[in-house]
C-alpha cells in the first residue's frame, strides 16, 4: 500500500479486562505498520480495553487527517463487526462522513481474507514440522455463538479451503460452544497424529485454559490432578505451546498458538485498508 500523508489507520479489537495478552497482537501488528510509516497516524482501539471504541471517535485531528481506514481485527464477520464497531465507531455504511468532513471507511475484518488460508497453512506445518499431513487430521478451533450465526462462518471456509488442498488426511472446523466440538475430537479423527490451531486473534484464556481443557492436555482447576492417569494441570501462558506432542491414547497431538499472533496479520490489515481505498 503506497504512502497516505493525509490518512490515518485504525485498528479494532475486542480487548479483555482480564487478559492483558488480548491487545498484543493487535499493538504489535500497529506497531510494525505504523513502522513503516504508510500512514500519517495508526492507532488502536478495543470494546474491552483503553482506549475505548468511543475515544477513537476523537483520535485523529480531522483538518490534517481527511481519511480514517477502520480495519477491525475480527476473526469473523459476526456481531461485533456487523452491531458492536459500527455503532460505538458511529459509521452508517461501509463510508461515513464526519461533520468537519472527515472520511471513515469501514473496511472488511481480517478474518475475510484470503491470506488466512496461507497463515493456517503455515501456522499447522510450525508447531508440527516433522509429521506427515497424509497422516494428519488439522482442527481449527473457532468460539461458536448464537449470537451471530455467521460467527462460524470464517473457520468453516477455511477447513474447506485447506481440504481443497488434499494435504491432510481430514480437515476440520470445530467449536468451544457448539457442534461439532473440539471436546469430541477422538471421534472426530481417526489419524495417529493430530494439529490443533486455535482461530482467534489473541491467546487469552480460551487458547491458554479452555481449549487445553476441552482438548484434555490440562486439567481444570479443582480436579484431583493426583489421579494416575489424568491430564497434566494447566501451564502457564505460552508454555501450553511448548510441549508438544501430547501423547492421548496412543496419538500425538499438537496444539498450536492462535493463528492473530502470526506477523503475517500486519500485511494482511494493510490489504483490507488497500481494498477500501480502491
Amino acid at each position: 500500500m503506497s504512502s497516505n500523508t493525509d490518512s490515518a489507520l485504525l485498528i479494532v479489537a475486542h480487548g479483555s479486562t482480564v487478559n492483558p495478552d488480548s491487545s498484543a497482537p493487535t499493538l504489535a501488528h500497529a506497531a510494525e505498520i505504523r513502522r513503516r510509516k504508510i500512514f500519517a497516524n495508526v492507532e488502536c482501539a478495543f470494546w474491552k480495553e483503553e482506549p475505548s471504541l468511543r475515544d477513537a471517535l476523537f483520535l485523529f485531528d480531522p483538518e490534517s487527517v481527511r481519511e480514517v481506514y477502520v480495519v477491525p481485527n475480527f476473526i469473523s464477520e459476526g456481531y461485533f463487526t456487523q452491531t458492536v464497531v459500527p455503532r460505538e465507531l458511529e459509521l452508517n455504511g461501509r463510508t461515513t462522513q464526519r461533520s468537519g468532513g472527515q472520511i471513515w471507511k469501514y473496511c472488511e475484518p481480517v478474518g475475510n481474507h484470503p491470506m488466512m488460508t496461507e497463515l493456517l497453512f503455515k501456522r499447522a506445518r510450525e508447531v508440527a514440522p516433522d509429521i506427515d499431513p497424509a497422516e494428519t487430521s488439522l482442527l481449527l478451533v473457532a468460539h461458536g455463538t448464537d449470537l451471530n450465526e455467521n460467527s462460524a462462518v470464517a473457520a468453516k471456509r477455511e477447513a474447506e479451503k485447506i481440504s481443497a488442498l488434499g494435504k491432510y488426511a481430514a480437515v476440520l472446523n470445530v467449536y468451544m460452544e457448539e457442534p461439532p466440538l473440539v471436546s469430541d475430537w477422538r471421534k472426530l479423527t481417526r489419524t495417529p497424529n493430530v494439529v490443533v490451531v486455535p482461530f482467534f486473534i489473541s491467546d487469552g484464556l480460551h487458547s491458554y485454559e479452555d481449549i487445553p481443557v476441552l482438548l484434555g492436555i490440562v486439567v481444570a482447576a479443582g480436579v484431583d490432578r493426583d489421579r494416575p492417569g489424568s491430564a497434566p494441570p494447566a501451564t502457564a501462558r505460552g508454555e501450553i505451546f511448548r510441549r508438544n506432542p501430547y501423547e492421548i491414547d496412543n496419538r500425538s497431538l499438537f496444539y498450536a498458538p492462535s493463528i492473530g499472533t502470526d506477523p503475517g496479520f500486519a500485511e494482511i490489515i494493510l490489504d483490507q485498508a488497500a481494498n477500501a481505498k480502491s
